[in-house]
Parts: C-alpha cells; sequence; structure tokens
C-alpha cells in the first residue's frame, strides 16, 4: 500500500476526523491519481505561506490542516517569541473565499487553547490592514486566510511577524518545522469559541482599526491642494473583484474628496465563487471585461481594480489621443506611483534623510535607474514582497540607517510608507488617483505621463512565462529543468548575450566573459538569473504556491513597438532553450 493510500486510510479510520470529511474521501477512494494527489504531501510553506486547493487530505486547505499549521505556529510562537508572546497575541483577518471565516476561527481557537490571545478581524479586511493591525495591537504573529488572486478553488494561510511583514528566515523554515513535527492530529489543541471569548482570548476588532488605517494612509498624500482643485474634473472606474477593498478603498477615496468614482456594481459585492471572473487576476486582462465596459459608458480617465485580499492593483488609464484604455503592467504602475512620489517628495522638501528604494530580483530595471536619478539607496532582494518588508525592519534595527520611501514588485504590488510591512493596494489606488489629478492638472492622462517616463529612462518592458506541471510528476519534471540550466548554463538566448550567472541557490555568480565567481549577498533561494546584454535579463523560478515554474524576463527598447519586438524574440528564445 502507498503512503498516501495509507494517509487516506488512516484519515477514513481515525475518530477525529468528522463524517463530512470521511464522506469527501470515500468518494475518491478508488481514484489513485486523485488519492495520491492529495495525500503524497503536506502543504508547504512557499513565499506566500500555506496554499492549497479546499477540500479533504493533508495537501489540501482543511479545518485539519489549518489547526495543524496554526498548532505548529503556537508552539514556535512559546518556544521563540518571548516571555510575553502568549500576551501580546496573534492578529487575524480573512478575505471572501470559501471557509474564510471558518478558517479564521479554526486558528484562533487553536491559539486560544495554547493559551495565546487571538484579535479576530469581525468583517473580512484587507491583507494590508492585517499587517497594519498586528503592529497596532503590539502582536507577535498575525495570520491572514487568502488565497489572493488564485482561482476559487483555492485558499491560504499567509503568516506574519511582530514586524508586520510575511515571515522570513529564520522564522518561516522554524514554523514549517514545528508543523511538519507534528505526526498525530490528536497532539493539536482547539476549544469552544465560547469558552475562548470567556477567556479573554478570542477579541475581536473592527471600526477602530479602520479609523486608524486611514489617518496613515492620507499621511501619504502629497498635494492635497491639487486633489481640492481636480476632484471633481477627472473620473475613476474601481472594481473589488468582489474582494475586501471595496470598503477601504471607496471610504479613503471619499474622504479625500474624490467625486466621481463608479465601483462596478456587479463586482462590488463578496462572493466566494467569483461568478463574474474566470480568475480573479488583476493581471488578467479578461478580468477587467466589466471595468472597463463602464468606463467607457462614464467615460472614466483611469480604470482600477484590486484582487480579493486588496494587495495588488491593476489599472487601465484612458489614452486621450485613441480614445482606447492602455493597460499597465505591475512594473508600469508601480514605477509610475514610485516616480511621482520621489520626484514630488524631492520637490516639496519631504524627502527624509538617507531615503531607500526597494525591489526584487524580478522588478523592471527601470527601479535602479529612477532611484539613481533622485539619489536614493537602491536595495534588490528576493521574489516576495516579503523581503520588501524586511528591509525596513532592518533599517530600523540599524538606528534608521535608511528611511524606507516606495518599494514595489513586479506582480502588482508596491507600498508607499510604513504604516503596513506588505503590499498595499488600497494606498496604491489613493497615490495613483492623486497623481492622476496632478497630471490632469498639467492636461496630461495617466498614459501620457508613462510615455514621458519610458522617454526619459528608456523603454524598459517585461513578460513571463510559465510552464504548469501539475502533481508529484510535475514537481519531479520542474526540478529536473532547474538542474539542467543550473549545472550547464546558456551562454547566449536567441541573440541575447549572457554576460553575468546568478544561482541564488548556490549564492554564486558567474561573470561569464572573464570566468569570475562573486557572492550573491543574498539569502538561498532556488532561483536562477541570467544578465543580458543591453540592460535585458532572464530569471527562472518555480513557484512557491502553484505547481509552475516561472520564466521572468525584461529589455529595454528605443520605442514601445521596438521593446515589444525584443521582448517576443527573448520570449522565444527563452522556450527554444527550455525545450
Amino acid at each position: 500500500m502507498s503512503d498516501a493510500k495509507k494517509q487516506l486510510e488512516y484519515w477514513l479510520g481515525d475518530s477525529y476526523f468528522d463524517e463530512e470529511t470521511k464522506q469527501e474521501l470515500l468518494s475518491i477512494r478508488n481514484d489513485e491519481a486523485e488519492v495520491e494527489d492529495r495525500f503524497y504531501r503536506e502543504l508547504e510553506f512557499g513565499t506566500g505561506g500555506l496554499r492549497g486547493v479546499i477540500g479533504a487530505g493533508t495537501n489540501r486547505m482543511n479545518k485539519y490542516t489549518v489547526r495543524k499549521a496554526s498548532q505548529g505556529l503556537a508552539n514556535y510562537i512559546k518556544k521563540n517569541g518571548g516571555a510575553d508572546a502568549a500576551k501580546r497575541g496573534v492578529a487575524i483577518s480573512f478575505d471572501c473565499r470559501k471557509f474564510s471565516p471558518e478558517f479564521a476561527d479554526e486558528t484562533a481557537l487553536c491559539l486560544a487553547a495554547n493559551g495565546i490571545k487571538a484579535y479576530v478581524s469581525d468583517i473580512l479586511r484587507p491583507t494590508p490592514e492585517l499587517s497594519f493591525a498586528l503592529r497596532e495591537f503590539g502582536c507577535i504573529a498575525g495570520v491572514m486566510i487568502t488565497a489572493s488572486h488564485n482561482p476559487p478553488e483555492y485558499n491560504g494561510y499567509k503568516v506574519y511577524w511582530e514586524d508586520g511583514a510575511q515571515i522570513t528566515p529564520p522564522h518561516d523554515t522554524g514554523i514549517i518545522s514545528e508543523v511538519t513535527a507534528i505526526t498525530d492530529y490528536h497532539d493539536v489543541k482547539t476549544m469552544s469559541k465560547e469558552d475562548a471569548i470567556a477567556a479573554g482570548l478570542y477579541v475581536s476588532f473592527g471600526e477602530e482599526i479602520d479609523d486608524k488605517y486611514m489617518v496613515e494612509l492620507k499621511k501619504q498624500i502629497i498635494h492635497k491642494d491639487v486633489i481640492d482643485e481636480m476632484a471633481d474634473k477627472f473620473t475613476i472606474v474601481y472594481s473589488p473583484f468582489h474582494g475586501t477593498g471595496n470598503l477601504p478603498v471607496r471610504r479613503v477615496l471619499k474622504e479625500l474628496g474624490f467625486k466621481n468614482v463608479f465601483v462596478v456594481p456587479e463586482q462590488e459585492l463578496p462572493d466566494p465563487e467569483f461568478t463574474t471572473l474566470a480568475y480573479p487576476n488583476p493581471e488578467d486582462p479578461k478580468a477587467f471585461e466589466l471595468a472597463l465596459k463602464l468606463a467607457k459608458e462614464k467615460d472614466a480617465d483611469i480604470v482600477l481594480a484590486t484582487d480579493p485580499d486588496a494587495d495588488r492593483l491593476g489599472i487601465y488609464a484612458k489614452d486621450n489621443k485613441t480614445g482606447e484604455y492602455v493597460a499597465f503592467t505591475g512594473n508600469m504602475s508601480g514605477m509610475l506611483i514610485g516616480d511621482y512620489i520621489l520626484r514630488e517628495r524631492q520637490a516639496t522638501g519631504t524627502m527624509p534623510a538617507n531615503p531607500a528604494f526597494v525591489t526584487t530580483i524580478v522588478t523592471t530595471n527601470m527601479a535602479r535607474v529612477v532611484a539613481e536619478k533622485y539619489g536614493l539607496h537602491y536595495i534588490e532582494v528576493l521574489t516576495g514582497f516579503k523581503y520588501i518588508g524586511e528591509q525596513i525592519k532592518l533599517f530600523e534595527q540599524n538606528g534608521q540607517s535608511h528611511n524606507y520611501v516606495f518599494g514595489l514588485e513586479e506582480s502588482y504590488g508596491c507600498l508607499a510608507g510604513t504604516h503596513a510591512r506588505d503590499k498595499d493596494a488600497v494606498v496604491a489606488v489613493m497615490m495613483l488617483c492623486e497623481l492622476a489629478a496632478f497630471y490632469k492638472k498639467q492636461g496630461k492622462s495617466v498614459w501620457d505621463a508613462m510615455i514621458d517616463m519610458y522617454e526619459e529612462y528608456g523603454y524598459y518592458k517585461e513578460g513571463q512565462y510559465s510552464i504548469t506541471m501539475k502533481g508529484k510528476e510535475g514537481a519531479e519534471q520542474i526540478a529536473a529543468l532547474m538542474d539542467r540550466l543550473r549545472s550547464n548554463p546558456p551562454k547566449e538566448f536567441g541573440s541575447f548575450k549572457v554576460v553575468e550567472f546568478r544561482d541564488y541557490k548556490t549564492g554564486k555568480t558567474l561573470d561569464m566573459a572573464t570566468g569570475k565567481e562573486g557572492q550573491t549577498g543574498l539569502p538561498t533561494s532556488n532561483v536562477l538569473y541570467f544578465a543580458l546584454d543591453n540592460d535585458a535579463w532572464c530569471c527562472a523560478r518555480p513557484s512557491g504556491t502553484e505547481p509552475k515554474i516561472k520564466f521572468y524576463m525584461g529589455v529595454k527598447g528605443t520605442g514601445l513597438e521596438d521593446a515589444d519586438k525584443l521582448q517576443k524574440e527573448l520570449t522565444d528564445a527563452v522556450k527554444a532553450v527550455i525545450g
């Protein structure tokens, strides 16, 4: 009998698992492939924490795997959080997905049964607000129940540490070690909600955190006078994609005085099925269909959408010359916001001393050029916004050696300010609307402003190519492909010559011309990076949350058409190299 089958039989035979779970497992008992996929492993922490398809099994999101993760977190907190860790507690929030409120309660009640206080959001709230809340309460950790932009069948469990950022080494490996050390589900503690409330270990939070979060957001505004002048002269269309952004985004825009804000009615309210969306991801052009329809009706200047947990922002902007709406990538919108903040902070004398700009190794190379122009300390970190958030903590620990001003990653996430330590689509919406008002006053559209940036810094264009390989066999194929590229790195991708090869797993860099080796200077990660000539690049990285391998790439062209052409050439070359 296979290990997966043994696990299945254990779940079916043990009294710990409820009847509903057993009935679900009985329905797939004779499907060997399904049994293997559900039980061949435990759900693992990746860059996004714990994430998986909802269902019964060790490789699924369900109340038992959530409890087990929470017990592991509780054990880690008690061992590594200090004497007052239990009293400081854990903040918990959740999004609109199936079982999100239930998983939040399962988390809280497991922690409470371990004597750890839980602060639980009374309604669904965004990921960045969870990051803010845990610091506001002085918690040792936080948990966000969300699968971000994944399809409806997914849910997830993001863990944050006391600084408000997602867990990084050593906490991530420490927590997962505690989780995997639990081999008997009977060792997982829980208690009733009534008992937890009576013991003062389950506390709801709500509007008081919303109010404080709004105050912090509005501190990032640079030109309130321009907003006041232009607030009724341009039009915004917004969709929360059925998620957590609806209330905070509308509130902050209303409080700032923006007048013409139209919310896509079909996508306004929470919907765990995401009925109007095939894929609730602002990176997907199809997700904007309803928003763009409304934009054309209202003659909107900008079209905005936040993903279900409101940490990512997608935008379209009207091109006044053609009347069409132009899609922005995360690199484009992030750089537009970043350039605006840096320029206007410098112009108004509000730039802090020793300012820093933080980005990731797979984000546009334009970030480096912009940071250099404004004299900011420029830092590149591993993929995952948790490493950007970590830099804020390191600055604080080093006596404010630098002051964080802005950070972005390519996957539609950025953060202005330090109120949160994760990407924040609510503050991104706010800054995007401010800069839209600023440029409108100058007679420019947001798209005009983007073209101005390209003209000044170069026509940088980025893209991705992904290969999905599901199940155990897929994981083995991904590992084999990475091993091949690592042991025999290509010297060129088509006409693009490899200038430097970086292997973040070994921590080594290789100058392809001289053969000289160096160090990446970053933590170990299963990532391969190829710096190419003419400021182009390619990076290979297996996803930590999905069964796929991603190839990120970027080029620098002389115009929009040239950048498109170079990007296609590089994508085709990457496909040829990997076979």
